[in-house]
């Protein structure tokens, strides 16, 4: 097994916790999802075993772990999506979707380390920054041109920082660091990757954002304020306490234009140590990663990957003060909606513009996701 080593890491590009806080203004119990009990106990003991790799890679990869669950997501299903059982405390459910792509596309505009992770999810993820020691920055290996293994898996492990979108009921949005581990394999002659995530530690507190008009349109404001609002209680301070998962992305079927993502999610959120979090609202974060990932990868209108990585090498190179400019003016439209809406105060855009610290690949990753809306005819 050849293994990487890589403190700086992307990864997953599926991360869809920008979700959940549905469950905020929902307190009565959701049924269980028809279908729960397809899922065998072998399957989610298969996934937590990859999620222990990653948080501590001595434990060794288990390959019988691999086999069952890219198994499973192979498996004709009359369901698509699924209960999985409370681990950790954490709810969980599993879900699978087609994508009309070949394989080594995919791996170009999903983890080639030019092409930003909001690109590809949108609606779920504001940003992606790789961490390593303090002062250094490094990017992810280009996992897109890597060699497939024909034998041991290659494995690849590193840390990441995200920011999800505003949650579609609350506008609320997190910031959270992770683990991750990829793992490229050939299973029974076909080309897959696995993703894992482990939430390091519990969530910066969850901020106000707001949705600007329809979310299919991927315009979002973030105010920078703490607190999410709670029918009867006002504003509370809520976090994220634990995250896991495992993805799974290999060909589907006998098409070589189909690729199939399984995606096992647990999640653990809410406030004063009390989880909120059910599978149905698992399952919608994931069901709107889908539409957007789906959206654009399978659009006639998507650039070439050296397109958007010529996009995203010309942004990279601007010097600071043309880079924040650009930025700067980006910000400032959001804002102007944001305050048409009644959603945010004036207060709470001097509170943002005066507070807020941009690294300057973060400017990078939501600039570029302005020029692919833009190139496939979105407003922006």
């Amino acid at each position: 097994m050849k293994t990487f080593s890589m403190p700086p890491f992307c990864g997953f590009r599926w991360l869809s916790i920008a979700l959940i806080f549905l469950l905020m203004t929902i307190s009565s119990h959701q049924p269980a999802l028809a279908g729960s009990s397809d899922i065998s106990g072998a399957v989610p003991a298969a996934a937590m075993k990859l999620v222990q790799f990653c948080a501590d890679p001595k434990t060794g990869l288990d390959v019988q772990a691999v086999a069952t669950l890219v198994d499973y997501v192979l498996l004709s299903k009359s369901k698509k999506e699924v209960d999985l059982p409370v681990l950790q405390e954490c709810p969980g459910a599993y879900y699978e979707f087609d994508t009309r792509i070949t394989f080594p596309h995919f791996l170009e505009y999903s983890y080639n380390p030019q092409i930003p992770s909001a690109l590809t999810r949108p609606s779920s993820m504001r940003y992606s920054l790789w961490t390593g020691l303090p002062g250094e920055s490094q990017k992810m290996p280009d996992v897109s041109r890597l060699a497939f293994p024909a034998g041991e898996p290659v494995v690849v492990h590193g840390l990441q920082r995200d920011s999800n979108t505003p949650d579609l009921t609350t506008g609320v949005y997190y910031e959270y660091d992770l683990k991750r581990t990829l793992i490229l394999l050939s299973h029974k002659g076909r080309q897959t990757l696995i993703s894992i995530s482990k939430q390091i530690k519990q969530s910066d507190v969850g901020k106000k954002g707001v949705i600007l008009g329809n979310d299919d349109q991927w315009n979002y404001f973030y105010s920078g304020q703490p607190g999410s609002p709670v029918t009867g209680l006002g504003w509370v301070k809520s976090y994220i306490y634990d995250y896991f998962s495992v993805g799974v992305y290999i060909v589907s079927g006998a098409s070589p234009t189909l690729v199939r993502t399984g995606a096992f999610q647990w999640l653990r959120a809410g406030w004063s140590g009390i989880n909120l979090v059910q599978s149905s609202h698992i399952l919608n974060g994931m069901k709107r990663f889908a539409r957007s990932s789906k959206s654009i990868l399978e659009s006639p209108k998507l650039p070439a990957p050296s397109q958007l990585i010529s996009a995203y090498q010309k942004l990279s190179a601007l010097p600071h003060s043309e880079l924040f400019a650009e930025y700067a003016a980006l910000r400032q439209a959001k804002q102007s909606v944001a305050l048409r809406t009644a959603k945010i105060t004036t207060m709470e855009i001097k509170i943002q513009n005066s507070s807020e610290n941009i690294p300057e690949e973060q400017m990078v990753e939501e600039l570029m996701l302005k020029y692919l809306k833009s190139t496939l005819g979105k407003p922006s």
